[in-house]
């Protein structure tokens, strides 16, 4: 076999690996957002009810009713994937249809889509739709609590709503039900005015390089640890006067016993859970947590349990409740054995889970609620209920501040004024340098200095820091909001996003395709330096044969049109297809994704080791749009010698991405800009023309010959 062959092989090999990894990576991809349209909805609530546009600042439809001469709100519709993607046991999130009225009443709940295997190849789905048949009436002023078995018999009230869940799903259920209330939460905020009309993006949140070593009586001092201590006479004094007064035995018997003995703190901030819990439950229960969440512990003694007899680890405390701004906040047991570093009596050590979906906002007060219940009667019993409360609220000093501005984007854009300073500036120079190509490229060194200076700016600070690699989500995202006769205001709320389109169109005008590709792409520097330390390690790099390279650069057209077709036809499969695009792995979550994401795009940096830039030349979607639309270029800027080509193919050969032709012709489409070619051609020392005419015009001194006289 001939080493062409076996390179040629080993090549069929690496695009067949990438294609594994990318279907696995597929696989995985969440069910997208937004899957109704407004006829969809219209379907769901006919006349007399009227559905209005989508909202352009939150995903909801809202619905309206005609009064007479006017026209009331009746409530919103919007879908749980859009406010709060919970992933299921799957890692899908399910997407649930979520409507509710005016003052936060449930008008109903259904099934859009889910993965969850119990549902799927076990019970069905007719248990998972009487499931969410049940939100029907109830309120999310309510405490909405799923129960099963023998508790099934409680009855409703004011302060609480109970569901039915469904044996052997009870933790699907669980998650539904997260999704449910969290979207609902998110909307009710911000639409319907409850919780004091707060916005549920403006949150704090809490410092986790804040660390400060306290005992129980400073952490008590400082309100970051909060006590209840409740006695037997205190709690019949809250029923005095009514049916639940003297139903208490025990109560009355020994009135200065203790009822409870109560501590709660949030144990998530450092401050607190470092010095409430040894290190092994601290690491434990950082764990177990991702960003955003909150936990919440809860130290008790006593005879009353927060837990009660009947509880089930890993569920909701039917016990306490947590409450801000007058509403319910969803929270489950850890289900986390820890030990306490401190000496606290403790009969019962729970921790509670605060899902960051669930909107809590560290920074503003909130109530853990504990409802005590006595019943009257023997065969249809009265409930009697009162509460006790314990009001909790960090620290300033432990939080960061939630963003007070204007959240439009206009006030994006004023807060992120200095990062888009930076951008410009950035831009200005490399306009500038490119203009200047002459004086660039007239010393190698100093040019290659300065273009691995700016594509480490282009990593670091365009990539990493401002989130501003431009991808062919971009196109898609645009193309199906038109589609749905939606605005592209969205696209505003990112400025470096469209800062960098206000500058690439100017690029492909003048320049074509490789500015941007060449330059300002975090992915594409990403892989040019990878690309260079191979370089430098001796990585053997081999030369793909012209016809096949031609063939494989053929290949981004066909993802481009397949991506475009897709976004035209049917969104969920766009939402598969612009994963072939790595960028979302690489450089927006920085590689904190599922395992075949991350191999994926690993996958792509390690063959640009062996070809240059493989997935920019190969298979980029978005770099196939620009070089179709960077044929508008006005300018053959690349200078050449009519002799480029005949003969001379010195640049041919040095050109990493094969973009020059025998003829010595420059293919723009393909051109990334990289400049070493017009490094050559002002080069004295590189340009075989150059040398050539140099010692052509070299004079060679004449001595006169000595006489021998």
């Amino acid at each position: 076999m001939t080493r062409t062959s076996k390179w040629r092989r080993a090549l069929c090999c690496l695009l067949c690996a990438l294609a594994g990894l990318l279907a696995l990576a597929l696989g995985a991809t969440p069910s997208r957002a937004g899957v109704l349209a407004r006829a969809d909805v219209v379907k769901r609530f006919p006349a007399p009810l009227m559905v209005g546009e989508r909202d352009a600042e939150l995903p909801v439809w809202p619905l309206f009713r005609q009064n007479a001469t006017a026209t009331e709100l009746v409530g919103y519709v919007f879908e749980s994937i859009d406010l709060a993607p919970i992933p299921g046991f799957s890692g899908v999130p399910l997407n649930l249809m979520v409507a509710i009225d005016a003052g936060g009443g449930f008008l109903g709940v259904e099934v859009l889509s889910h993965h969850e295997p119990v549902f799927l190849d076990g019970l069905g789905e007719a248990p998972l739709r009487q499931f969410v048949a049940q939100y029907k009436g109830l309120s999310l002023r309510q405490a909405i609590s799923i129960e099963t078995g023998v508790r099934r018999a409680r009855h409703p009230d004011a302060a609480h709503a109970y569901i039915d869940g469904v044996s052997k799903a009870t933790a699907s259920v669980r998650i539904i039900n997260q999704s449910v209330l969290a979207a609902a939460l998110k909307v009710s905020r911000k639409k319907l005015g409850l919780a004091a009309g707060r916005d549920p993006d403006q949150i704090a949140r809490v410092r986790q390089d804040v660390f400060r070593p306290m005992d129980v009586e400073r952490m008590l001092g400082a309100g970051l640890l909060r006590r209840l201590r409740v006695s037997n006479r205190e709690v019949e004094q809250l029923f005095a006067g009514g049916a639940g007064a003297g139903l208490d035995a025990e109560a009355l018997a020994r009135p200065d016993d203790s009822f409870i003995d109560l501590y709660v703190a949030c144990v998530s901030v450092p401050s607190i859970g470092r010095n409430l819990l040894t290190a092994a439950g601290w690491d434990k229960l950082r764990g177990r947590l991702e960003p955003g969440d909150h936990a919440l512990i809860v130290i008790s003694s006593g005879r009353y349990s927060v837990t009660g007899e009947d509880f089930v680890r890993g569920s909701v405390p039917e016990r306490i409740l947590l409450r801000q701004d007058k509403l319910p906040i969803d929270m489950r047991d850890l289900d986390l054995d820890v030990r306490l570093a401190v000496p606290l009596a403790a009969d019962n050590v729970i921790i509670l889970r605060v899902i960051g979906q669930a909107g809590l906002d560290p920074g503003a007060p909130f109530e853990l609620a504990l409802p005590i219940t006595r019943n009257k009667g023997i065969v249809y019993p009265e409930r009697i209920t009162r509460t006790l409360s314990i009001r909790y609220q960090l620290p300033a000093d432990l939080l960061i501040a939630a963003d007070g501005g204007d959240k439009s984007w206009p006030g994006i854009w004023r807060e992120r004024r200095l990062e888009l300073a930076a951008l410009t500036a950035g831009l200005l120079v490399l306009g500038a340098a490119l203009t200047m190509r002459k004086r660039l490229t007239a010393h190698a060194a100093r040019f290659n200095w300065f273009r691995r200076a700016y594509l480490l700016f282009t990593i670091g600070f365009i990539g990493y820091y401002a989130q501003g690699q431009l991808s062919i989500v971009n196109l898609t995202g645009a193309i199906q909001a038109l589609m749905a006769r939606r605005g592209l205001e969205f696209m505003m709320f990112d400025p470096m996003t469209v800062a960098l389109w206000v500058f690439v169109p100017v690029s492909l005008l003048i320049w074509g395709r490789g500015t941007f590709c060449g330059w300002l792409c975090p992915f594409g520097a990403l892989q040019e330096l990878t690309g260079k330390l191979a370089r430098r390690l001796h990585v053997p790099r081999p030369r793909i044969k012209p016809r096949l390279d031609a063939r494989l650069k053929r290949v981004k057209y066909v993802a481009l049109a397949g991506i475009v077709a897709s976004a035209f036809l049917s969104s969920a499969v766009t939402d598969k297809l612009v994963e072939l695009e790595p960028f979302k792995t690489a450089i927006t979550l920085n590689f904190v994704r599922g395992w075949p994401y991350v191999a994926y795009a690993v996958a792509l940096l390690l063959a640009s080791g062996l070809v240059y830039k493989f997935f920019c030349r190969y298979l980029c979607p978005f770099g196939a749009l620009l070089a179709l639309l960077g044929k508008v270029r006005l300018l053959n800027w690349i200078p050449r010698h009519k002799e480029c080509g005949a003969p001379c193919q010195t640049c041919r050969h040095r050109c990493d991405y094969q973009a020059i032709a025998p003829s010595g012709k420059v293919d723009y489409d393909e051109c990334f800009q990289c400049m070493d070619c017009v490094v050559i051609y002002e080069s004295d020392e590189l340009c075989a023309l150059r040398i050539v005419e140099i010692k052509r015009r070299r004079e060679i001194p004449i001595h006169p010959a000595r006489s021998g006289l």
